[in-house]
């Protein structure tokens, strides 16, 4: 059992000085920490707004700590997203001498606490007072060294580096907000590629995609599901070389032909046909693996054509589970001539599960492929009478890819 964890003891026990903010910017929570660094009192910064309370010292002409704190603040409250500043010199009041000021050097971090409508509820505006390493630094050159021209030059690198710091922080928020707008980009065009009118039809299938960790959310990878009147399913998942953008685009391009083609031919080995063919016009799409099936409601059959991609897995409600294996062709382009491709069919029973899934799913470093389809069946297996959402989540899970992996996953799981 889990012990409860008294947070309010936590915060008010961690060593480094925090300061709770609104939304509002009215401070509404302060640690020890931070009352021990600022020489103030809980009741003499609750309910004030942070400015008030640490106003710019205005025997200091060139004081510019409430400008870019309220800028870091503001940038929160808009992105919310952490925010580190630069090297700070904020003179804070000092409590028992009125209208003196004591210089003080800072280096802090705002991040936002977001509420249940996702927007900024709180912000945590953590510092580290680092006074005393600046005094420090200065203490360590000679007397003699910081007169005349050896000043001047050392106060110039100082507010070069100082300078330098703060325009670091600028770009790297200019670049967060460019990764952002990419981002939302190539999600939409993702979306847009692999969007199949036709799924919404059938309450028995779910589909998974999961991008490897780290990318863009965009990759080769992809499924479709296509109706064929009057009684006929059409199933397709594949596999681009490589990740990111150029590989989504080739997907894109491949599985629109695919998509066509089965319309036009209706046998998964013709459409692979026509698909092989037109990848060798497209630049990148050489290698591509693909599996195209056609489930007959009428005569309980399924028909179905692999281009070098891993086998799709048909299990009963007894957790007995048969691969799609026995119309395995190499990948698209692989042969210097077309060759017509092999096509095999497989009867079902009503309650049947198929799945069909990308490479990333089953495949590992270092460990050949057929430990993988082991290890794979072995979750389905257990899994014949789940629903096929509770299937795709339990496959996932099991398999340690609830969060994606290393590789591209597509995922699609069919109640025949």
């Amino acid at each position: 059992m889990v012990p409860a964890v008294d947070h309010t003891a936590l915060f008010a026990a961690t060593p480094s000085p925090y300061l709770v903010l609104g939304p509002d910017m009215v401070i509404v929570d302060v640690n020890d920490a931070y009352l021990e660094v600022t020489g103030r009192t809980r009741e003499g910064l609750l309910g004030l707004h942070i400015f008030t309370a640490f106003p710019d010292n205005p025997a200091d002409p060139e004081a510019d700590g409430v400008r870019n704190l309220g800028a870091s603040l503001h940038r929160v409250l808009a992105t919310r997203l952490a925010d580190t500043m630069a090297l700070q010199k904020y003179d804070i009041p000092v409590v028992s001498r009125p209208g003196t000021f004591e210089e003080r050097w800072w280096s802090p971090v705002n991040t936002p606490v977001l509420g249940p409508d996702g927007q900024v509820a709180y912000i945590i505006h953590r510092v580290e007072d680092v006074t005393e390493f600046v005094k420090a630094h200065h203490a360590t050159h000679p007397t003699r060294a910081w007169v005349g021209e050896r000043l001047e030059e050392a106060q110039a690198l100082e507010a070069e580096l100082y300078s330098r710091a703060r325009e670091l922080q600028r770009l790297n928020e200019e670049l967060r907000q460019a990764h952002t707008r990419e981002r939302e980009v190539a999600v939409t065009l993702q979306e847009a590629m692999l969007h199949a009118p036709d799924l919404a039809h059938h309450r028995d299938v779910s589909v998974r995609y999961l991008p490897a960790t780290g990318s863009l959310n965009v990759c080769g990878d992809w499924y479709d599901v296509v109706d064929i009147p009057p009684d006929r399913l059409a199933l397709a998942v594949g596999d681009v070389i490589g990740h990111g953008l150029e590989a989504a685009a080739v997907m894109g391009m491949l599985r629109s032909a695919l998509s066509a083609a089965i319309r036009a031919l209706e046998r998964p080995a013709q459409a692979l046909e026509v698909l092989g063919l037109y990848a060798r016009s497209v630049e990148g799409a050489l290698g591509t693996t693909a599996f195209k099936a056609i489930v007959d409601a009428r005569s309980r059959l399924i028909s179905y054509s692999s281009a070098g991609h891993p086998p799709p897995v048909l299990v009963g409600p007894d957790g007995g589970c048969e691969l799609l294996d026995q119309a395995t062709d190499p990948p698209l382009g692989a042969r210097p001539q077309h060759v017509p491709r092999p096509q095999a069919s497989l009867s079902y029973r009503s309650g049947d599960t198929l799945v069909l899934y990308t490479d990333g799913l089953i495949e590992r470093r270092g460990e050949d492929i057929d430990v993988g389809l082991a290890r794979l069946t072995s979750v389905l297996s257990e899994c014949g009478r789940l629903g096929t959402e509770q299937v795709a989540d339990t496959v996932l899970a099991r398999l340690g890819l609830s969060s994606g992996g290393r590789d591209d996953i597509a995922l699609v799981v069919v109640r025949l």
